[in-house]
């Protein structure tokens, strides 16, 4: 399935993973793999399933596998995010119109404070009653839904300079 500026969010994702690498702080990737029958991506030990390789996790990371656009839906994420003590989440991925929107809307009704990183995450075309609505069209919208209330929404390179690590005084 093919997204409007997926390698571009890729490569934001990659530099968020360094930023918390370097900081030791928690990562968890989400990993969706489709299990109904009739599904035409996502599928089990295709391509279109792997993780990425610019966010591969390494060993000590946490993943979650899920199987519907709400990463809370029927997988351990909740339970792990408690028993970790973890309350802010930081979120990125694809796609925005269905993932990200899903899980964000669910992170904030369980009580998570969320912060999306705009540039980290991609969408595609979409099309309803034969007009079709293109991707940053799209990619604005929904940001633009989720901005406030159910997420503060930022870029990578202003995320990441406002969370430079400060020295001790």
């Amino acid at each position: 399935m093919p997204l409007s500026n997926s390698e571009e969010a890729a490569m934001n994702a990659k530099k968020l993973l360094t930023d918390f690498r370097q900081k030791e702080l928690p990562i968890i990737i989400v990993q969706h793999i489709a299990s109904r029958p009739e599904a035409e991506f996502f599928l089990p030990n295709t391509y279109g399933a792997e993780i990425h390789e610019s966010v591969k996790p390494l060993n000590t990371e946490k993943i979650v596998v899920k199987h519907f656009p709400n990463s809370f839906r029927e997988t351990d994420l909740n339970s792990y995010l408690n028993k970790s003590g973890i309350k802010d989440l930081v979120i990125c991925g694809m796609m925005t119109h269905m993932c990200i929107d899903a899980t964000t809307r669910a992170a904030k009704d369980l009580g998570y404070d969320c912060t999306i990183i705009g540039d980290a995450c991609a969408t595609r075309d979409l099309e309803i009653f034969g007009k079709k609505t293109d991707a940053k069209d799209v990619q604005n919208s929904f940001l633009s839904a989720l901005n406030y209330f159910y997420a503060k929404v930022t870029t990578t390179e202003q995320y990441l300079n406002d969370n430079l690590l400060k020295p001790e005084v």
